[in-house]
């Protein structure tokens, strides 16, 4: 195979048994990973929750699983983790809920983000700019600005101010009742923590301590790459260990995502052996990745 010009050229020479095998959603593969996911936020919470000596220690890790149910709502956004589509769609609530990210908003917005990979003018992932300062970074990566743009959101969205652009006019008056749903749903979270207070201390802080290590991981796919319409050069693979990969649901992979969504999770590390000569914004580790873009920052 001649080495592509762009990702479209690569996906054109992939044959059509290959494109058949790496497409093959399952339904053993993903509630095997959701039962390890799960069970880890439970055993942890658990953990929190019975007070065993040392317990603060595990709000950070609680705190960063709990985050990262939103790779999973990212990828049920696409339909793949699942063979069962009322699976893909229930799972994609429920971790929104966690995360309090409507899932029916966000598949619109992540779509559209796809669309339009690191176009300024178009991708509403940049809507925010990427920051380009160590206040903005720090301001960005706080757990601050999460809540209360999600908390926005809901308001928004649950009064009915559905504005944004994608999404479309036929679907916002579901994205509202989704959101009044959710909302009467942390309603009762509120009264349940007034009964077990525990209920803060295993879901609410320890998302504190994770969200900031999310948004660190998601200024690593696109963060510091070209505002081009080219796969290769608009999105970056992060090269980790297998802990990271099992927590992010594969999306470390994620140029070989955006390349192929249609690619389930457990797929994306043969796709990713395939593709590897090809890539063009890799970073070795989050760390690497990290220092890097520090020292693009300005003062």
């Amino acid at each position: 195979m001649d080495t592509p010009i762009d990702h479209r050229q690569y996906l054109a020479a992939l044959d059509p048994k290959t494109r058949v095998y790496l497409t093959q959603r399952s339904d053993v593969a993903g509630l095997w990973h959701l039962a390890g996911h799960l069970g880890l936020i439970l055993g942890l919470g658990a953990l929190i929750a019975l007070g065993v000596p040392g317990w603060p220690l595990l709000m950070l890790p609680q705190g960063i699983l709990i985050a990262f149910l939103f790779t999973l709502q990212h990828e049920c956004t696409h339909k793949t983790p699942f063979e069962t589509p009322w699976l893909n769609e229930a799972v994609g609530h429920g971790a929104g809920f966690l995360i309090f990210q409507p899932f029916l908003w966000f598949r619109a917005f992540h779509f559209a983000h796809h669309r339009h990979t690191n176009d300024p003018e178009h991708d509403p992932e940049l809507a925010e700019p990427k920051p380009k300062t160590w206040r903005a970074l720090v301001w960005h990566l706080g757990a601050l600005n999460y809540w209360r743009d999600k908390f926005r959101l809901l308001a928004l969205l649950a009064t009915n101010n559905v504005a944004d652009p994608f999404v479309a006019a036929a679907r916002r008056p579901q994205v509202a009742r989704e959101a009044r749903i959710m909302v009467s749903g942390y309603g009762a979270a509120l009264w349940l923590g007034l009964i077990w207070p525990e209920l803060f201390f295993v879901w609410i802080l320890p998302l504190a301590f994770g969200f900031p290590v999310l948004r660190l991981y998601l200024l690593a796919e696109h963060g510091g790459c070209d505002h081009v319409d080219d796969m290769f050069r608009n999105t970056r693979t992060v090269f980790t260990n297998s802990v990271v990969r099992f927590v992010g649901w594969n999306m470390p992979y994620h140029t070989e995502h955006h390349i192929y969504p249609g690619v389930p999770f457990h797929r994306l590390p043969e796709l990713h052996r395939d593709m590897d000569a090809y890539l063009k914004v890799t970073a070795l580790g989050y760390r690497s990745f990290a220092r890097d873009y520090a020292k693009s920052l300005e003062g």
